[in-house]
Formats: structure tokens, C-alpha cells, sequence
């Protein structure tokens, strides 16, 4: 297996503009995510200047921002604006505020305005069930697993995400997607368990050349890299 025969789409989730435009030219990466969290660790400030400059460098390839509010009356009027800057512009919108009241009546709304959404923090069954219903049939919008942060509790996320895809295939239209992805491994994983779309970092995405590598040539590798750090550090023993 190496990285030009995935079936799997790879975007990329950051919120560096150059990282983004130097992904989009390599030829990999078929779509952006970012995130509040992102943007934060970058240090960004200005969200609205940040996203235009992204668009301007990501053409013709899917990009998700997110709203800020945690009322779905503000949320709705971000979600809005956020659509207006462009036709490749996904608006990321969680599954639930952080009182845990549901998404759902605003996600029926956007999708009743032709708002391409990409419905994020999802971790249970039922909120892809929930999901799978209030979608029409022709909405074309991405539905984000948090697979990564399932794995964290000692979940084995495979399962879940094999029954997400099998709920979702009522709505052919609805993009699954396996995010908080941690190591390389995860992208074959998700593909064998019929995700549409994986997120991946940009450092993770400099990972992708070890897809397929010959074991025992990395295992030389990890020893060279051994010797030449113990030598430039000039440790010595005798």
C-alpha cells in the first residue's frame, strides 16, 4: 500500500495559510478542516482575515470553518455568514452547545437553506442516528467522528465507525469523516471501515512517505538516526 492508491480523501487540519497552500499544491490533501483550538495555537485573531486568506490560497477544494456562539440563535447568523465566503466553504457547526442542548434544530435549518455543513464533536451512535434523519436526502454535507478522541478513552473506534457509515448510507450525500486521527495507521483504518474522509496534521502529513516502507529498512533508519544524534551531541561512554 502507498499513499497513491487510498480511496480515502485526506484533508488537512491546521490553521497555518502556508502549511494549507504548500499541502494544496503537493497533490495529497483533497480538503481543509480547522478549528477554534487550531487558530489559537497559531495565533491568529483576526478569524474573518484568516479565513480569506486561507480561500485564497485553497481554491476549488473543500474548507471548513467553524462558529464561535454557544447560543443556536447567534450560531445560526455566524453559520450564515461564514457560507457567504465562498462556494468550497463548509460551516463546522457541534453536534451540541456546551449546556449538551442538541444542534439538530439549527443543522434542519441551515440544511433547509442549502448550508453545506460539516457537523463536528461527534462521538456517539446516536448522534449519528440523529443526524441521519435530519438531513435531506440530496444535502451534501460531512459528518465528523472524533475516532481519535474515542481511542483515547480505550474505545476501539473501528467498530463505531463501521455502524456510523452503515446509519449513514440512508443519506448517499453524507460524507463520514474520521477525525482526531494520531498516526498513519489511522488512514488505512479508516478507509477499511468505508469513511469518506480523514483529517490529518501537517505533521502527519510529512509521515505519509513511511506508508508501506520496508520494516527492516526503518529499523536501520531508527539505528542510523541513533548514531548520528549520539555523535553530533558528542556523548560518549569510554
Amino acid at each position: 500500500m502507498n499513499k497513491n492508491n487510498l480511496r480515502i480523501k485526506i484533508f488537512s487540519d491546521g490553521a497555518d495559510v502556508n502549511e494549507m497552500e504548500k499541502a494544496s499544491q503537493a497533490g495529497i490533501v483533497k480538503g481543509f478542516t480547522t478549528n477554534p483550538t487550531l487558530m489559537k495555537k497559531s495565533g491568529i485573531t483576526d478569524y474573518e482575515k484568516f479565513a480569506k486568506e486561507a480561500l485564497a490560497k485553497v481554491k476549488n477544494m473543500p474548507i471548513s470553518f467553524e462558529v464561535f456562539s454557544d447560543d443556536f440563535e447567534t450560531m445560526e447568523k455566524e453559520a450564515m455568514k461564514i457560507a457567504g465566503w465562498g462556494e468550497n466553504v463548509y460551516v463546522k457547526i457541534p453536534i451540541t452547545n456546551t449546556k449538551r442542548e442538541s444542534s439538530i434544530n439549527l443543522i434542519k435549518a441551515l440544511d433547509e437553506k442549502n448550508v453545506k455543513l460539516n457537523v463536528t464533536a461527534i462521538l456517539t451512535l446516536q448522534q449519528v442516528e440523529d443526524l441521519s434523519k435530519a438531513f435531506k436526502d440530496e444535502s451534501k454535507s460531512i459528518i465528523s467522528v472524533f475516532a481519535g478522541r474515542i481511542a483515547d478513552t480505550g474505545v476501539d473506534p473501528i467498530p463505531l465507525m463501521i455502524e456510523a457509515k452503515r446509519i449513514l448510507s440512508v443519506k448517499p450525500n453524507l460524507e463520514l469523516l474520521w477525525a482526531s486521527s494520531r498516526e498513519v495507521l489511522n488512514i488505512l483504518q479508516a478507509e477499511q471501515c468505508g469513511c469518506d474522509i480523514i483529517t490529518v496534521t501537517p505533521d502527519l502529513l510529512k509521515k505519509l512517505h513511511m506508508l508501506g516502507m520496508d520494516l527492516g529498512e526503518l529499523s536501520l533508519d531508527t539505528v542510523k538516526m541513533f548514531f548520528n544524534d549520539a555523535s553530533s551531541a558528542g556523548y560518549k561512554i569510554l
